[in-house]
């Protein structure tokens, strides 16, 4: 896997992942691509689906971190995602 395609990936918002992930959905479910090229696409799309679980895993690591507060108010505990 090129590392070129692992830190366009890595600057993608979850959005921009998951739109650009079913783009790739459409066009193999459309079978009107190469085999190189659907096997190109089927590897990006495994690299956006395990960019896309990173982001929704941490994005759950920061709302189990938070809490409230007996008065009512609303408390953050810093997520430490390593």
């Amino acid at each position: 896997m090129p590392t070129d395609d692992n830190n366009d990936i890595g600057a993608m918002s979850f959005e921009a992942a998951l739109a650009e992930l079913e783009t790739i959905v459409r066009r193999l479910e459309d079978g009107e691509t190469s085999l190189d090229d659907a096997i190109g696409a089927y590897e990006r799309g495994a690299l956006l689906k395990r960019h896309c679980q990173k982001k929704l895993d941490e994005a759950k690591t920061r709302v189990d971190k938070i809490t409230i507060q007996s008065d009512g108010s609303v408390s953050t505990e810093p997520a430490d995602l390593s």
